[in-house]
């Protein structure tokens, strides 16, 4: 059983309860020298159809972190193996979700002690149902802010046999999904985003309650399932998402069995195309730096919509997560040396904050 670690917070005047430990001060330091602004990481969640319809029961700080985990699990190969567990870092989870890191180390201790011991079910290759758990191993790491994970095999296996089956596998971007306030609405979310191309999905309401983590006793009324779950996740996604969903009951007599779903992507900004003539700055070409001085640079590499864009060319694990003059000595350097990569917007966007 992994033993979890807390800041103490006795209530009691005796001395020896009153005082943090050194390693409870360092958390609490790391974690305030750490504030950053909202910002939301754009990463892609991918996985297995068929775990993507798996039955299961996971919190809104659960599912975050099986989300976080996935994608820096592919993107750095770890956490794939007992050798190579993934780290967390609660700085990773608040970028992630735009959320104060303070709030994401409470969100992530809470998810690590609870997630060891979910559970999931899908049904495998010879029509059989497997039952599995998330994660094999999870460790809280003690005075760093952090936790690592290793995932089961089960999981293993729908995260990384994926390339070139793009038929069989659902993705999506972690930004999607990031200021989802309802675990409901980032499952139904999944549910629907792997049925885009066909745009339209049916499912049927016992199994659909339990995709999205419901149990037997849970909103058995109608009436407050939908108030309470459907229709509080089909506003939320359309208001929040790149989705546009509305959905049927699917009836037999007056019974309803099921829902019959519509999905549309919602239009994609326009590119603006106009001649390079017409994109000049004041300091050059808006996709240059000619012009801009190294505090300039350094400012630019501080904006939090640069950091949103280009947070994913650094290693989840690097300290430049934790340092921000690492952060900014490291990318002023890439940015002086070949500023053409870095071109999701106009350069000198990144000053205007």
């Amino acid at each position: 059983m992994i033993k979890i670690r807390h800041r103490l917070q006795l209530p009691t005047k005796s001395k020896a309860q009153s005082n943090q430990s050194t390693e409870d001060k360092r958390e609490e330091q790391s974690m305030n020298s750490n504030k950053i602004k909202e910002t939301k990481m754009s990463s892609e969640v991918i996985k297995t159809n068929k775990l993507n319809t798996a039955l299961q029961n996971l919190s809104l700080a659960e599912m975050r972190l099986v989300q976080v985990a996935i994608v820096d699990g592919r993107d750095t190969q770890r956490g794939l193996s007992s050798s190579k567990p993934l780290r967390v870092t609660a700085l990773r989870y608040a970028k992630a979700f735009g959320i104060e890191p303070q709030t994401a180390y409470e969100a992530l201790i809470s998810a690590e002690k609870t997630l060891f011991e979910r559970r999931f079910t899908f049904i495998n290759e010879r029509q059989n149902e497997v039952k599995s758990r998330w994660l094999s191993q999870v460790e809280y790491v003690k005075g760093e802010g952090a936790i690592e994970l290793i995932f089961s095999p089960a999981v293993i296996n729908e995260i990384t046999r994926i390339d070139g089956f793009k038929d069989h596998f659902t993705s999506y971007l972690l930004e999607q999904t990031a200021s989802l306030n309802s675990v409901y609405s980032v499952r139904i979310y999944e549910l629907l985003v792997q049925w885009l191309s066909a745009r339209k999905a049916t499912f049927e309401l016992e199994t659909f309650r339990g995709q999205i983590g419901l149990g037997v006793n849970e909103y058995k009324r109608m009436s407050d399932f939908k108030k309470r779950v459907l229709d509080l996740a089909v506003n939320e996604i359309n208001e929040k998402t790149d989705l546009t969903v509305s959905y049927k009951n699917k009836t037999q007599g007056r019974k309803v069995v099921g829902f019959n779903f519509t999905i549309k992507q919602k239009p994609q900004p326009k590119k603006d195309n106009k001649d390079n003539d017409d994109v000049k700055a004041e300091n050059g070409d808006l996709f240059t730096i000619d012009g801009y001085s190294d505090k300039q640079l350094a400012r630019i590499t501080r904006s939090p919509d640069f950091i949103k864009d280009y947070s994913r060319r650094i290693s989840p694990n690097s300290d430049m997560n934790k340092d921000m003059s690492l952060w900014t000595a490291h990318f002023v350097q890439e940015l002086k040396k070949d500023a053409s990569k870095f071109n999701k917007r106009p350069i000198k966007d990144y000053l205007d904050y």
